[in-house]
Order: C-alpha cells, then sequence, then structure tokens
C-alpha cells in the first residue's frame, strides 16, 4: 500500500474547513426484488434466486414492489421529507460485470422523498441538524467475488466469480445536502448521522440496517475549503464504509491528507477510494464520474409512482416514536444522565432494558444487570448484548428473586451464568445449583454463633464498641453459608446476640 502523507488534525483544522456529503444505502428487508418476484432470503446457493427479469434478459418486464415504495414513503416521513405527488425510475448506465442489464434502475432528478433534516445528537448533548437532499429507490448490483490475488480486489486475482441473487434487491440511498459548519467536529457528526439513521431505519421495522452484513452502508464525501471562502473545494468519496467507527475514521483520514496534498500546493483528485479498516486510511479507486457520465433517461418498462395524500398521510400515522424523542422520553422517566443513556445506547441495551421493564422489573434493577454484569460477560465473549443467551423475561425474573430476598446479588450473577450456559430458566437453575438465600433464622444463628465462637478477640472489638469490626463475622458467616446468606441480616443478628446498637 503506498504510503499516503498527512498533517495534523489540528493543523488542518486551523487552516480549513471541513464540508461533507454522506450517501447511505439501505437494504430494504422485502420478501422480494424491487423489479421482479425473486427472493432476498440470504444464503442461497449462488445465482439460485434469478429470473429474466433482473438478469436483464431480452422480453422481461419490470414491475415495482409495493412495499418497497411503502418503506421509502416511510423512511422519508421520518426524515421530514417532502413526498413527491409524481415521481419516475431512471437508468443509470455504466458496465460492470456485477450489473447484468449494464444499467441501474434507480432514480435520478425526480425522486420519491427529498427536501428533509434529521438531527442528531453528539455525544456531549449538542444536537447538530443534517439536511437531507433526497432519498430515493433503486435496485443493488451483484456480487463480485476476486480470487487469487492477495487483496480480493480485482487487481492481482486470477479470476472473478459473479453472484446475481443480489441483483435487484431493493435500495434506498438517503443523500445528505453538504453538511458545513461542524468544524473538528466533522468526523463525529458523520458518525452520530449513521447511527441515527440507522437506529430510525430499524424503529421504522424496514431494515435490520446490519452494516456488518452490508444491509446499510456509507459513502463519505469529503472537501476541504480554506477557512473564510465559501467555495468548495473538490471531493473525494470514500466507498461502501460498513461501520460507525469506520465512517468517523475515512471522514477524519480525509481531512488530513486533503490538508497535506493542498498545503503542499497540490491538487486534490476527484475520484473514489477505498477505506482499509487496519490502519483506518483510504487508497485511490477510480476517477468518479458526474452525472453526465451515467447518461440517465426515464426508464421507458415502468409507470411513474405517484403516491396519493391520503396514503401518504395513512402511512404518517402509523410512523413510531422517532428514536431521539424515544431516548429523551425514556432518560426523564429512568432518571438517568445524558452520558448514561449514551452509554446504554452505545452498549446496544435500551430496547432489552425496555422489554425487561415490560416484563416486570424496575428501571433501575432492568439497567444494573444489562449495563453491569451482562456487558461485562459480553465484552468478554466479544459479542453483542443482544446475542446473549438469555431473554429479557429471564433478566425480569432474576430482578424479582433478588427484590423477593430469595437471591442476594452474588447468587444472583451465578443464576445468570447457569441460564447463559443453557442449564434452563432462573428458577431451574436456582433449584438445580441450590442457589435460594438462607433465610431460616435458626440456621442463621447457629452460623452467627458459631462464627462469633470462632473469632472471640473480633467478637470483643464489637462488644467495646467497634461496631466496624462486625465485617469480618459477616464475612465468616457468608463464607460457612456459601455466599447464600442475607448479609443485612446477618450483620443484625451478630450485634444482637453481642447487645450492641447498630
Amino acid at each position: 500500500m503506498t504510503v499516503t502523507e498527512l498533517v495534523s488534525y489540528e493543523e488542518a483544522l486551523a487552516t480549513y474547513e471541513p464540508v461533507m456529503g454522506l450517501e447511505v444505502h439501505v437494504e430494504l428487508g422485502t420478501k422480494t426484488k424491487m423489479f421482479c418476484g425473486c427472493s432476498t432470503e440470504l444464503g442461497a446457493e449462488p445465482n439460485s434466486q434469478t429470473c429474466p427479469t433482473c438478469l436483464g434478459l431480452p422480453g422481461s418486464l419490470p414491475v415495482v414492489n409495493a412495499v418497497g415504495v411503502e418503506s421509502a414513503v416511510k423512511i422519508g416521513l421520518a426524515l421530514h421529507c417532502e413526498i413527491a405527488e409524481w415521481c419516475r425510475f431512471a437508468r443509470k448506465n455504466y458496465f460492470y460485470p456485477d450489473m447484468p442489464k449494464n444499467f441501474q434502475t434507480s432514480q435520478y432528478d425526480e425522486p420519491i422523498a427529498f427536501n428533509g433534516y434529521l438531527d442528531v445528537q453528539l455525544e456531549d448533548g449538542e444536537v447538530f441538524r443534517v439536511e437531507i437532499e433526497r432519498a430515493h429507490m433503486e435496485e443493488d448490483t451483484g456480487k463480485s467475488t476476486h480470487v487469487g490475488g492477495a487483496t480480493g480486489r480485482i487487481h492481482g486475482a486470477s479470476h472473478s466469480l459473479l453472484d446475481y441473487n443480489r441483483a435487484g434487491i431493493p435500495l434506498i440511498e438517503i443523500v445528505t445536502k453538504p453538511i458545513t459548519g461542524a468544524g473538528e467536529r466533522a468526523p463525529e457528526v458523520a458518525k452520530a448521522y449513521v447511527a441515527e439513521l440507522r437506529e430510525l431505519i430499524r424503529a421504522l421495522g424496514v431494515s435490520e440496517a446490519r452494516m456488518e452484513m452490508g444491509q446499510m452502508r456509507c459513502d463519505v464525501n469529503l472537501s476541504l475549503m480554506p477557512k473564510g471562502s465559501e467555495k468548495f473545494g473538490t471531493r473525494s468519496e470514500t466507498k461502501n464504509v460498513n461501520s460507525l467507527r469506520s465512517v468517523e475514521r475515512a471522514a477524519r483520514f480525509e481531512i488530513q491528507r486533503h490538508a497535506a496534498v493542498l498545503s503542499s500546493g497540490g491538487s486534490i483528485v476527484q475520484e473514489t477510494r477505498h477505506f482499509h479498516e487496519e490502519d483506518g486510511s483510504t487508497t485511490s479507486g477510480r476517477i468518479k464520474e458526474e452525472a453526465e457520465d451515467y447518461r440517465y433517461f426515464p426508464e421507458p418498462d415502468l409507470v411513474p409512482v405517484a403516491p396519493s395524500r391520503e396514503w401518504v398521510e395513512e402511512l404518517r400515522a402509523t410512523l413510531p416514536e422517532l428514536p431521539r424523542v424515544r431516548r429523551n422520553r425514556l432518560r426523564e422517566e429512568w432518571g438517568v444522565s445524558a452520558h448514561d443513556m449514551q452509554s446504554i445506547l452505545n452498549a446496544g441495551a435500551v430496547d432489552l432494558i425496555v422489554a425487561t421493564i415490560e416484563a416486570g422489573a424496575d428501571a433501575a434493577s432492568a439497567r444494573k444487570w444489562w449495563m453491569g454484569e451482562l456487558s461485562r460477560r459480553a465484552n468478554e465473549a466479544g459479542t453483542d448484548l443482544a446475542a446473549m443467551e438469555i431473554t429479557p423475561e429471564q433478566v425480569a425474573r432474576v430482578c424479582a428473586l433478588v427484590a423477593e430476598g430469595s437471591l442476594n446479588d452474588k447468587l444472583a450473577r451465578q443464576v445468570i451464568e447457569g441460564v447463559l450456559a443453557g442449564e434452563g430458566a432462573p428458577d431451574e437453575v436456582v433449584d438445580k445449583r441450590g442457589l435460594k438465600v438462607v433465610s431460616d433464622e435458626g440456621a442463621l444463628g447457629t452460623a452467627v454463633d458459631e462464627a462469633i465462637a470462632a473469632n472471640a478477640a473480633i467478637a470483643d472489638k464489637i462488644r467495646a464498641g467497634k461496631v466496624a469490626a462486625a465485617g469480618a463475622l459477616v464475612g465468616a458467616v457468608m463464607k460457612a453459608t456459601r455466599g447464600q446468606a442475607d448479609a443485612a441480616r446477618v450483620r443484625e443478628l451478630i450485634l444482637e446476640k453481642l447487645g450492641v446498637e447498630g
């Protein structure tokens, strides 16, 4: 890989103002493709989910997927966009082997949704408004696999394999207006925008938006202009960035690279670039085409799309509470700080905590177990919280057992361990492992008497007024009962038996 000259981030921002444009492609979760009846299910044998239409064979005719149009309208409404009363598909002409028709059916100058915005909240609570230029419908291309090279790219490969199962899957492309005024926080704004958009898409139920699976990917357009100037610089476009962290890193790297080129008297080339996860760098791809290079013209085989105003309003009425509004409401209900709420969001725990509360737990206990013990275990296992083998209902049951005094925190952790190990529901784990708190006063009294007799010197200190020393006797009782005693009740019994006020 060619070493790229960079200037420091601080030096770049002292001289230049970053301008960003983010293009996010969302793969819709429809059962069939955008213009034919082929399945969109993942994991099928290569080229087994194709037909004459998505392969572009002569004589085949496309038909628009109604659910795809409905999803596009919902996304547009949630982004506060205007919804077109009449719009058309167009042919975007270019040659690439993974595009069987040699054109992509997309929308050009007549998108279904336009002129919107999305407010995003940064980690310190500041809200930044990102203006939306358009959200338009199109189809995905096939998948190329380059074999025999060292990098997985076409350069150096011995041959390429093509799978057209993905060709024709519905996409929504969401394009921002130029994002200015973010200054040094531009990369952070980019990450926050894509994160908020992902939450919005998931809340609408139109896509799982899993970036690691390519269901949502971002193209990061970036240019620099000298401070005080109003003329945008030449942009680069880093393609198909597939994680939130990578969006931020790509924007930051390009700011430093552009600044280095411009400060040395060079010129930025308008091109696409590849992002490299291993070091956060980008490398040149191909010279970026302009719109006229694609020779757009209206798709002659499809009728215009004309959503009625009544239907649009019906869809508007079905929209869920927007994620940022919901988070702010939950933050107030749970009584947590903005920082704590951000941590909950980053951990992917919001919906898990909500479901646990709905299953009967109080908010504080639900947060405690998901953000404490379960987050720790998820981190150790290198997995997401949602992938843990425990349900919100089971966590709520653990909370209930603690609240009723059947478990203490130490025992509850062992119950969670058992559930995760596949030993059954919380009550089953309690029974199998014998984990209930010892609540029999006679048994507790005997354990306390034995601890006092075995630690006479400590007992004398307590009688002399050093009540803090009771902790040692509590520890002895807890050890004797394998942690299954109620520590607070043990302390009370110790002080009672020694005739000391607590």
